[in-house]
């Protein structure tokens, strides 16, 4: 006898409908798993004998094949352990057929029936949706995560024996919701403010600008200068995610195990500090099955990189494909996949190696050429593509012992959602929405500067020997300063200030 389920399998960040076939027939007892099956599938045998057993249930001495199409995509994970089982119960008369093709079923199954918590399970309950099926039944523990989806029925289990029994129609399990307005009202509070930092206020102007037009921006100063403090309070500055945001980043989280049942959504922007030891895999993405890597969990959030020159040149020239393209592609002889990357990128460096080059405090006890190899450890591509340099300097103790609140981010971040309304106002319909995301074509139109501006742009640019991308990035920072000061034309103030923003490139050509 042959039964049908649907599962789901997770390719890129979306998943698409496995459909597992059971075929029971008389012979020899035999168990064979056809379909490009990985490692973790082909070993659920003995998962999914021991669980039916141990359920109270009979698993047939028969000749048993099951097939998982379509059959020329490779399937991983342990999510196909419940699909399997209830199709061999199926096909063994146990279990009626007449709901098994009106929900996808996932789940990882313990020797002793329990059913585990999986990967991907908000891609696979929108994959349900968009197949037009009745609902998903996965395990209690992916069911808050998978209800986020509207429009389909998540049925949480926590055992297999449940499973065969709501199948049979002899259980009744109420379908799981969630109220995502609580969520997102959860989200509007942080733990940390800009208020916590005391002085350093040039530098909280250069990351209000670097938040309101969503450029890189890279901290130069000396090891207890508050370089990390202030990253880490970038993305309470941030515009609030929408609810189509929040969706693609939990995507990405949900294929890595990353998200927990409490938190079923990501409503915040996220904040990825990655070690410099991190591997080209690790920063990028990676492996035989391609996973996502840091630059796509940071997706639509900040990804800091603390003390830049640590990490391997190797690691950060990767940089440069999803910097500027918003994604990175990894090529394997089997598949090629696509994953969104469309962060702020946070970096910080010491001034040279010991940190104190140019600091009044403390003696540098760097050579020229020291300082040069330190930081040229950076290549210039990657520099030229960070729109913002700026200078960390050590805090005086006045301002440390200061008896006063500095401003509070919500304060920083209603002129941010100011500028940023500007923006998406004027790129509407252009498939962009920030200033860093521009566009020659866009730079063109809309960062025309008068003669006072193109004499002072042009002495800027002849002093410094910048690139030609150095060129459209001061073009690109000083739009945004006028939008922070509600100004339709970019005047010579607005340039002086983003061509003072270009520190490095004086020194690193």
């Amino acid at each position: 006898m042959i039964s049908r389920i649907f599962a789901s399998a997770i390719l890129g960040i979306d998943a698409y409908l496995v459909e597992v076939e059971v075929d029971i027939s008389l012979g020899l007892p035999y168990y064979a798993t056809v379909g490009l099956p990985e490692g973790a599938v082909r070993e659920s045998k003995e998962r999914i004998k021991a669980a039916v057993k141990n359920s109270g249930y009979d698993f047939p001495q028969r000749r048993i094949i099951i097939n998982l199409a379509p059959a020329d995509i490779k399937k991983e994970g342990a999510a196909l352990d419940l699909p399997i089982a209830i199709g061999i119960l199926a096909a063994s008369g146990f279990i009626r057929h007449d709901n098994l093709i009106d929900y996808i079923i996932l789940g990882e199954l313990s020797l002793d029936g329990k059913v585990n918590r999986v990967k991907g399970a908000l891609p696979s309950a929108l994959c349900a949706k968009e197949k037009g099926l009745k609902g998903i039944i996965l395990p209690a523990a992916n069911s808050r995560e998978a209800a986020v989806v509207d429009g389909i029925d998540v049925i949480p289990i926590k055992t297999f024996s449940q499973v065969v029994e709501f199948l049979n129609e002899s259980l009744e399990i109420e379908p799981v919701t969630v109220n995502l307005e609580n969520i997102f009202r959860k989200s509007a509070v942080y733990d940390i403010d800009f208020c916590d930092v005391k002085g350093q206020e040039h530098v909280k102007r250069a990351l209000e600008v670097a938040a309101s037009g969503g450029h890189n921006i890279l901290m130069i100063g000396p090891p207890g200068s508050g370089k990390t403090m202030l990253a880490r309070r970038i993305p309470t500055i941030l515009p609030d995610l929408t609810f189509d945001e929040s969706l693609e980043i939990t995507k990405i989280h949900s294929i890595m195990g990353l998200i927990k049942n409490n938190a079923p959504l990501i409503s915040k922007r996220s904040f990825r500090s990655p070690h410099h030891s991190v591997s080209d895999a690790g920063l990028i993405g990676g492996g035989s099955m391609p996973k996502p890597g840091e630059v796509s969990l940071s997706h639509n959030g900040v990804l800091f990189l603390d003390e830049l020159p640590e990490f391997k040149k190797s690691v950060l020239e990767l940089l440069r494909q999803p910097m500027e393209d918003g994604e990175v592609t990894i090529s394997r002889a089997l598949v090629s996949l696509t994953y969104p990357s469309q962060f702020m990128l946070i970096g910080s460096l010491n001034p040279c190696q010991c940190g104190f080059f140019g600091d009044a405090s403390h003696e540098c006890l760097c050579t020229p050429v020291q300082v040069q190899r330190y930081r040229s450890k950076v290549s210039g591509p990657i520099l030229d593509r960070i729109d913002i340099h700026v200078e960390v300097p050590a805090v005086k103790y006045k301002e440390l012992s200061a008896d006063f609140d500095a401003e509070a981010s919500t304060e920083i971040k209603k002129r941010v959602d100011q500028a940023r309304g500007v923006q998406q106002e004027r790129f509407r319909r252009t498939g962009i929405y920030c200033n860093a995301l521009m566009k020659p074509r866009h730079i063109k139109k809309h960062c025309k500067i008068d003669d006072d501006g193109h004499k002072l742009l042009e002495m800027a640019v002849n002093r410094l020997g910048m690139s030609a991308r150095g060129y459209n990035r001061i073009l690109k920072v000083s739009r945004t300063i006028a939008d922070l000061d509600g100004s339709v034309e970019i005047t010579p103030a607005h340039l002086s200030e983003a061509i003072q923003y270009r520190s490095l490139d004086r020194k690193v050509v």
